[in-house]
């Protein structure tokens, strides 16, 4: 539907109301705050109240997510270090352990006696 609207020249311009649902109803009526107005601007704040808080638990996740990534980095590079320093202490033990035999071999006090061969 089209309504000419008359101009200072007195020339006609048309407006096409085809699609009313682009004009506001401030816009037809002006001076008049319609109620659709109100409930779209509480919904629209509505909407965006909600992006917020879902924006801020992401973003809280995000942050909880990449915490974590740390710590289990932190207690991977621990458990690889725990495990380095026990393959150390495990050969330090058997270089200890060795030693300890060639010295007990060597010595007199801890030979083997042969109890039968003293008694006769």
């Amino acid at each position: 539907m089209e309504i000419p609207l008359e101009e200072e020249d007195s020339t006609f311009t048309n407006i096409s109301l085809a699609d009313d649902s682009e004009l506001l109803p401030e816009v037809l009526n002006p001076g008049v705050e319609s109620s659709h107005s109100t409930m779209m601007n509480a919904d629209m704040d509505a909407v965006e109240a909600e992006n917020q808080v879902e924006l801020e638990e992401k973003t809280r996740l995000i942050n909880q997510v990449l915490e974590l990534q740390h710590t289990l980095e932190d207690l991977s590079a621990r458990v690889d270090a725990v495990k380095e320093e026990n393959l150390k202490l495990k050969s330090e033990n058997q270089v200890l352990g060795q030693y300890i035999e060639n010295l007990m071999s060597a010595s007199s006090v801890f030979q083997t006696t042969d109890t039968k061969s003293k008694r006769k």
